[in-house]
């Protein structure tokens, strides 16, 4: 080991040099290795976060009823059903159609069949839910028309049409009287349980304990809007479940609750 001794001092005053020296040294490597542990603790932070965002998000699915492809709700106990094109309107009558339900539809061209398992046993009550369901589901939301007159019939005056008539897919042959519900005012609410969005008629509303809802009206947002409003204020991440149990047109839609 080389030491060099300035021979201007004294063997006291050399000492005290290398002895500062070795001080100022110490402090360095004090404080060098301060930074380097706040480094090392800046980079596993990082690794940390790295590895959080790769984690891959995992969404549990929930296995869909085979009536929530269509538009659908339950009144009075029983399931109403409804199709979302004209394909799904002749399979409402071809095979979800018995004996005991009824069929509705708004008196106007472009119009959801709507089904009411056992609704001939419904009451006046329950028929006013569905006729605003089927109502709100037809081309009167997309004019913009405030209000549609429906109407209800039983099984054996509702038969599907033949290539014969000229009539194109979704299109029925009706006869007999019709049960008339005139000037169904149009309006809808979504609500979310369990998981599992509810679209409903809205005068249906006042009829269930739901912490929160949006009410769905016509307006002028555009469907996807609406559509990303309502997910938001339900916490319901499925945008295009709840696109598809939309009508058709433009929309105003406000959360209650």
């Amino acid at each position: 080991m080389e030491v060099k001794i300035d021979f201007t001092k004294s063997a006291q005053e050399n000492a005290n040099d290398y002895y500062n020296r070795a001080k100022r040294l110490s402090h360095k490597i004090d404080g060098a290795k301060h930074i380097i542990g706040e480094l090392e603790k800046r980079a596993k932070k990082e690794k940390d976060d790295f590895k959080e965002e790769e984690k891959p998000k995992v969404k549990i699915i929930r296995k869909r009823e085979w009536y929530e492809r269509f538009h659908w709700f339950m009144c009075g106990g029983s399931l109403v059903i409804g199709g979302r094109d004209a394909k799904q309107n002749e399979k409402m009558n071809s095979d979800y159609f018995e004996d005991n339900d009824l069929f509705f539809h708004a008196d106007i061209f472009g119009a959801s069949v709507t089904i009411l398992k056992n609704g001939k046993d419904a009451n006046a009550e329950d028929k006013a839910y569905v006729a605003q369901f089927a109502g709100s589901y037809s081309s009167a939301w997309e004019k913009m028309q405030k209000s549609v007159d429906v109407y209800a019939m039983r099984r054996d005056q509702v038969s599907k049409a033949t290539a014969k008539g000229g009539l194109g897919t979704g299109s029925f042959l009706l006869s007999g009287e019709r049960e008339w519900f005139r000037n169904v005012q149009l309006g809808l609410a979504a609500y979310a349980y369990e998981e599992k969005l509810y679209v409903v008629p809205i005068s249906m509303m006042k009829t269930l304990d739901v912490d929160k809802y949006v009410a769905i009206s016509q307006g002028q947002k555009k469907k996807s809007d609406a559509a990303k409003y309502i997910g938001k204020a339900l916490e319901y991440d499925d945008l295009d479940y709840i696109m598809q149990q939309l009508p058709a047109g433009a929309f105003d839609v406000e959360l209650k609750g």
